[in-house]
């Protein structure tokens, strides 16, 4: 019996050491999962994630203030290269929208266009409610049209990009051999501009009201460079309901195509593309584009095949 018991008590005390070992070599190995901030187990180890820890804004996440909010405050905050920043100024409960999300229905537009509705350099961009211009946007190729504008002075807002200026010399010679007399009222605005412009609207008239007729910073198809406000050469109604109905804008709504323009807020299209009819609003998106929508009673917004837009911003 004694030396069993002996026998037992030393397999015993060897058991005791062996765990208090493993015990101190289990405390010597390092901890490879870690959790970041956003609460999310990363593995710290895995080198195709490097740079990914800690980072738990996604685009579009950030909360958007209200009108009332100080000029400044952007309406995205994304780490993604991909995603376009809303830039709104005016803060308007933005729904922040990734142009690359537009890129599938770009590339499957059913007209079967090549131009990439995301890339702000294109001709053919969307800029609407949804999709946004980067803050800092600015087309480097910005000349004087050559055309009758209802103002004398050489400033801004009687840029545009270079194609569309010369598509634009060539639509108001077009319409004189029509005995047709236009006038640009409005074409590019820096995003500063229309910050302002904005602000002032929804002093004026509040903040829904004022995005029935205007667009958030940042949304503007005149920050593009492409697009241009008009009227007859006296300048009356110009920017204003009275000019639908013109001889004027029944010659821009039959012939405006031809050279590369539509009227991009059409009547009847308001809960597509969020802005009332607007006859005096011309978007310059290239001949093959202007003629499929017009042929097709279409949108820009229907040609890519994207979601209509009624709320935001």
């Amino acid at each position: 019996m004694r030396n069993r018991t002996g026998k037992g008590v030393g397999y015993a005390l060897v058991f005791v050491l062996m765990t208090m070992l493993l015990g101190a070599c289990a405390s010597d190995i390092p901890n490879t999962a870690k959790t970041s901030n956003s609460g999310v187990t990363e593995d710290a180890g895995n080198a195709g994630n490097t740079g990914n820890a800690g980072n738990a804004g996604n685009a579009g996440n950030t909360g958007n203030g209200t009108g009332d909010e100080a000029a400044g405050n952007s309406a995205a905050n994304s780490t993604d290269a991909d995603t376009v920043k809303a830039g709104s100024k005016a803060g308007s409960g933005t729904k922040n929208q990734s142009h690359s999300e537009l890129q599938g229905s770009a590339d499957d537009a059913k007209g079967g266009s090549k131009a990439t509705a995301a890339d702000p350099e294109s001709v053919a961009v969307l800029v609407n409610k949804e999709y946004a211009l980067p803050e800092d946007y600015k087309p480097e190729d910005l000349v004087y049209p050559d055309v009758r504008f209802t103002f004398k002075e050489k400033i801004e807002k009687r840029k545009m990009r270079k194609e569309a200026a010369s598509a634009l010399e060539e639509l108001f010679a077009g319409a004189e051999k029509d005995n047709i007399y236009l006038a640009g009222v409005s074409a590019y605005r820096s995003h500063s501009t229309q910050t302002s412009l904005f602000n002032r609207y929804v002093k004026k008239d509040g903040l829904e009201k004022a995005k029935t007729y205007s667009a958030v910073p940042g949304h503007s198809e005149h920050e593009t460079g492409l697009a241009i406000d008009v009227s007859g050469s006296d300048g009356k109604c110009a920017a204003e309901d009275c000019f639908g109905g013109t001889k004027e804008a029944d010659w821009l709504a039959k012939y405006a195509h031809k050279y590369g323009f539509i009227i991009r807020y059409p009547e009847g299209k308001e809960n597509i593309t969020g802005y009332k009819y607007e006859p005096w609003h011309l978007r310059y998106v290239g001949k093959e584009i202007a003629a499929d929508i017009v042929e097709r009673e279409i949108t820009l917004e229907e040609y890519y095949d994207a979601v209509p837009v009624s709320a935001n911003p």
